[in-house]
């Protein structure tokens, strides 16, 4: 539209014509910044539309594109172009995440403890459960650290369920509590908060089946990517990939990305994207933990199903 008007030049002190970048919702903004890498290790590149952004932080966003319009009922969209020149976006979400993960730690009895072992470890509270969790299992003679939440199990939805269910009266629930409330429950109930997430993931991405190519990548980024429990729980469920870009702040760059296209730095936003971001880290899945991780999700499941009728039962007397 010929870039920044005379009075708003006048008004920044810029010069008229200063070429104007589009402005970009956060999530969407962290899409551009790390969907456009090339990933390792794939003979072949899927497209952009066979990879899922996955915006993870105090909420989480799960980010889809196709080349055509699909509705899909608890994710929202398709919006033409809203994160991709050319696409639809589809999206779906978790409204709680890192949150969830903050809260179930601050609320649990061991809190304290975790916070002062954390400190005298110099290393955050997760990062200490994770390093905890790797020894119980090997205390324990588990055959992974998933292991442990063998017999508890939880449903994250503890401020109403975003996607898919698109369900607000959605309550979080846990199965297998115990007496005992020490530091090692404490640190079974993160792992199994971590577990349902990532279980509410594999239930977005098959709500989401509809893509052709189907997601065959997951990019993730935002402060819980920085969390390897996390990631790789993720990795296993999925039984995809999950690639972590260079830069820790995608979202920021996907802002200069935009600004570099629109500055005539790089002939579009997708050239931005392959030039400018680029794969940190993967992490495979772990097949020897496929089945238990299905057994798990089925439980999951039925959850959230016995839950909404729990509610009807509830309603037929009002």
């Amino acid at each position: 539209a010929g870039g920044l008007g005379a009075t708003a030049a006048a008004d920044f002190g810029l010069e008229a014509g200063t070429p104007l970048a589009v402005g970009m919702i956060d999530a969407h903004a962290g899409g551009i910044g790390c969907l456009g890498a090339n990933l390792p290790g794939e003979s072949a590149q899927p497209p952009l539309t066979a990879r899922m952004a996955l915006i993870a932080g105090t909420s989480t966003c799960h980010m889809a594109s196709s080349a055509s319009p699909t509705f899909v009922g608890g994710v929202w969209g398709p919006y033409y172009g809203a994160m991709l020149p050319g696409l639809f976006l589809n999206e779906g979400g978790q409204s709680a995440a890192g949150a969830l993960i903050d809260h179930v730690i601050e609320s649990h009895a061991a809190a304290a403890e975790l916070r002062r072992e954390a400190e005298a470890a110099g290393v955050p509270p997760s990062i200490h459960l994770n390093q905890l969790l790797e020894q119980m299992a090997k205390a324990e003679g588990a055959e992974s650290v998933a292991a442990l939440a063998a017999e508890l199990h939880v449903t994250p939805d503890f401020i109403g369920n975003r996607s898919p269910l698109a369900d607000p009266a959605m309550r979080g629930s846990v199965i297998g509590l115990g007496m005992s409330a020490s530091i090692h429950d404490l640190a079974r109930l993160y792992l199994a908060t971590v577990q349902a997430l990532a279980y509410q993931t594999r239930q977005i991405v098959e709500a989401l089946g509809y893509t052709d190519p189907p997601i065959s990548a997951v990019v993730a980024c935002g402060g819980l990517a920085k969390n390897e429990l996390y990631v790789s729980t993720h990795a296993d469920v999925l039984g995809l990939p999950i690639y972590t870009p260079v830069q820790e702040e995608a979202v920021l760059l996907g802002a200069a990305i935009l600004g570099a296209a629109a500055g005539g730095a790089h002939a579009s936003v997708e050239q931005a994207m392959g030039r400018m971001s680029a794969i940190g880290g993967t992490v495979r899945p772990n097949d020897a933990l496929s089945d238990y991780h299905s057994r798990k999700y089925a439980v999951f499941r039925m959850m959230s199903e016995d839950q909404r009728a729990y509610r009807r039962v509830m309603l037929e007397g009002s």
